[in-house]
């Protein structure tokens, strides 16, 4: 690579908070980056729960996995998600955001075109499935590099906004991924058609059947993926703010990082860990009253409800700090899960609970995505004398919060196997968001806290 092509790569000045040169120049260059990495991003997160809504179609066309292999299908991509996020969160600072940001986008042709003939084949082993599930964490994984680039080319006073954008319209990929499952299992675009059979759970009678085209669900993202490849590389470049791997440890040296990783936790991490975990949790606890409903047909109402109100959020975030809504959002989580709880819509007698089991969860995907956008204003500014570590956090929480898949899918699917409800998942999700949102109100929202934000 020559010295003058490596030189495109990088910018040889920036300052976002330079007024001359953000207006001469700056503005376009980080509207342009936001833009090109917002839609990446979005089928980022679609990749990433691809297996999500189609787990809940295997059974149907024949293949013998149990609910808890399922529920494992499901959780692998979250495990792969946070794993490499934590590989993500160290990248930027050393490749920069165009080499990583467009490898990331081509390297999700893999859980692609694996996925896609792996549905076609009914013998195809479970452990083939792990593999590829694990694969689908490409997409959860590139986030902790997409973050921490956005924060670096955008001024303090546009970055909750600018977060807030990308990661809500990325979050939509998790809908993205939900509803045009559904919506392209009748079309035939490659591949021969599987027989979908609908059985009822409780007498294992034969209900009727159906022709689909499951690998439909993960093919279609192909030529989108190529053609975004192609973008990453030819419009984006790469801030000059440089670390090594050593020098980017040094956030781990003070106690914010840890508190901020609990609350992100309890925002993205219960958003990514219910969106996974959403259709199969329907399923699960109620597809075993009369006139049970397709999961599919309301599972990605929650995360667009969550992705939504990220977007909204991010603008409110600017106007009242992002504090006072984590802790908003950590009181709704609380008020959800109890009525979840109390109600005994985790627990069913009846398919009359099923509309309101729906409802409170969409109120949960509501506060998460407040949430969500209100910690990514936080961040910025609780480590605000330093932009490349303020960068490293976010990518860092980002990743530990990726496991909220996995975490929730396992824990779910084991409480439901042993007891038949989901009671005890929620308890313990309430005992959780008690602790963060504490800490939240305690350190960073509090009259006289330490670093308000």
């Amino acid at each position: 690579m020559s010295k003058k092509y490596f030189m495109a790569t990088w910018l040889t000045k920036w300052d976002p908070e330079d007024n001359m040169l953000w207006e001469s120049s700056g503005k376009k260059i980080a509207w342009r980056t936001l833009t090109i990495t917002t839609i990446t991003l979005m089928f980022s997160f679609a990749t990433w729960f691809m297996m999500s809504a189609i787990v809940v179609k295997l059974p149907g066309i024949g293949f013998k996995f149990s609910t808890g292999q399922l529920f494992w299908l499901a959780a692998m991509p979250g495990l792969a998600g946070g794993t490499l996020r934590i590989v993500h969160t160290f990248l930027l600072p050393i490749y920069g955001t165009r080499h990583v940001i467009t490898f990331a986008t081509l390297i999700k042709l893999i859980p692609c075109i694996g996925i896609g003939l792996a549905v076609m084949n009914p013998s195809t082993p479970f452990w083939v499935f792990m593999v590829l599930a694990f694969t689908c964490g490409f997409g959860g994984g590139d986030f902790s590099s997409y973050m921490p680039s956005t924060n670096l080319f955008f001024p303090k006073r546009l970055k909750g906004t600018a977060l807030g954008i990308q990661a809500g319209i990325g979050n939509f990929g998790v809908s993205l991924a939900q509803f045009m499952t559904p919506a392209l299992l009748g079309i035939a675009l490659y591949g021969a058609a599987e027989t979908l059979t609908k059985v009822n759970p409780k007498t294992k009678e034969v209900l009727g059947t159906s022709q689909i085209y499951l690998q439909n669900a993960a093919f279609w993202y192909i030529p989108l993926l190529i053609l975004m490849t192609i973008l990453c590389w030819w419009f984006l470049r790469s801030v000059p703010i440089k670390a090594s791997f050593k020098e980017q440890l040094d956030i781990f040296k003070t106690k914010h990082t840890w508190f901020c990783t609990i609350t992100y936790m309890m925002t993205f991490g219960a958003f990514s860990g219910l969106s996974a975990s959403f259709p199969l949790m329907m399923r699960s606890l109620y597809s075993g009253f009369e006139g049970a409903p397709d999961p599919l047909k309301y599972a990605f109402y929650g995360p667009l409800i969550g992705s939504a109100s990220r977007v909204i959020f991010g603008f409110v975030s600017d106007k009242t700090g992002g504090a006072i809504l984590t802790t908003i959002t950590g009181i709704g989580l609380i008020t959800g899960c109890t009525l979840l709880i109390t109600m005994g819509l985790v627990a069913p007698t009846s398919m009359e609970q099923f509309p309101m089991f729906v409802t409170v969860m969409l109120g949960l995907f509501f506060f998460t995505g407040m949430g969500n956008a209100a910690t990514f204003r936080q961040y910025p500014i609780i480590f605000g004398h330093n932009p490349r570590q303020a960068a490293g956090v976010i990518g860092w929480t980002a990743a530990i919060a990726a496991y909220g898949p996995f975490i929730f899918s396992t824990i779910i699917g084991a409480v439901i196997g042993a007891t038949g409800k989901a009671t005890n998942f929620f308890y313990g999700l309430i005992a959780f968001a008690a602790i963060a949102t504490w800490i939240n109100w305690y350190y960073y929202n509090r009259r006289g806290c330490e670093r308000p934000s």
